[in-house]
C-alpha cells in the first residue's frame, strides 16, 4: 500500500512509520520537520496540515491515511483545526482516514455511563485539557459526517516500550488488560494501526490495549 502518514516524526507516528515500512508499505512521512531516512520505502515530505494545498499533495496517490498529532496545552482549537482540515483533504482525495486520538471519548469501565474523561481514576486533572480535547476531536469527525474515517483511542497509558505483537481489541470502552492497567506500547499499537490499514474490521471507533 501507499500510506501518508501525517504527524510522522512523533512518538506514535515515528513507530508506524517503523512498522509500515516492515511490511513492505510505500510510506509519505509527512510533518513539519521531516527526518531523513535511508529506508527506501519511507519519503519525507514537509507539510503544514492546516494547508490544504500541503495536504493534497501529501496525498496525492496514497491508499489510505493516518493522522497522529497531539493536542498541548491551550493549542486545543489549532489540533481541531488540523483535525478537520485533514478530514476534508482525505474526503476530497477519496482516501481513507485512520486517526490516533486518545483515551477520553471511551466509556469508563467503572461505570458505563460516563466517559474516560471524566473518571479520574483513568484521566488525571492536570491531564483533562488534554483528555477533552480527543473528545471534541471525535466530535470534529462525527459532525463533518462522511464514511471514510476511523478513530482508535489507545488506552490511558501509551509510552515506548517493545513490540510484543498481540494486543487485545475493542470498540467504545476502555479495556483492561490482565495485569489491571490500560496500557499498551507505542510499538503495539503502531501495529495495530498497520492491521487495521491492511484488514479494516469496519468499527468507527476502536480502541486497543495490551493484553
Amino acid at each position: 500500500m501507499n500510506i501518508t502518514i501525517i504527524g510522522a516524526t512523533g512518538m506514535v507516528g515515528s513507530r508506524i512509520v517503523a512498522e509500515a515500512a516492515d511490511r513492505g508499505h510505500d510510506i509519505i512521512a509527512a510533518s513539519r520537520h521531516p527526518e531523513h531516512t535511508p529506508r527506501p520505502e519511507v519519503h519525507p515530505l514537509a507539510i503544514d496540515a492546516s494547508r490544504s494545498q500541503d495536504l493534497d499533495r501529501a496525498l496525492r496517490g496514497a491508499d489510505a491515511a493516518v493522522l497522529t498529532v497531539r493536542a498541548t496545552p491551550g493549542q486545543t482549537q489549532q489540533f481541531l483545526s488540523i483535525t478537520e482540515e485533514v478530514l476534508q483533504a482525505t474526503a476530497h482525495a477519496r482516501v481513507p482516514l485512520l486517526i490516533v486520538g486518545g483515551a477520553g471519548p471511551l466509556r469508563s469501565p467503572n461505570r458505563a455511563d460516563i466517559l474516560v474523561v471524566d473518571d479520574p481514576e483513568f484521566v488525571a486533572a492536570e491531564w483533562k485539557e488534554l483528555a477533552a480535547a480527543s473528545v471534541a476531536q471525535l466530535d470534529v469527525c462525527r459532525n463533518l459526517g462522511g464514511d471514510h474515517w476511523t478513530y482508535l483511542s489507545p488506552p490511558a497509558v501509551l509510552e515506548p516500550g517493545n513490540r510484543l505483537g498481540e494486543y487485545q481489541r475493542g470498540t467504545t470502552a476502555l479495556l483492561i488488560g490482565a495485569d489491571g492497567q490500560a496500557r499498551i506500547s507505542a510499538e503495539d499499537l503502531a501495529a495495530a494501526v498497520i492491521d487495521e490499514l491492511e484488514s479494516p474490521e469496519g468499527d468507527r471507533h476502536f480502541t486497543v490495549a495490551r493484553v
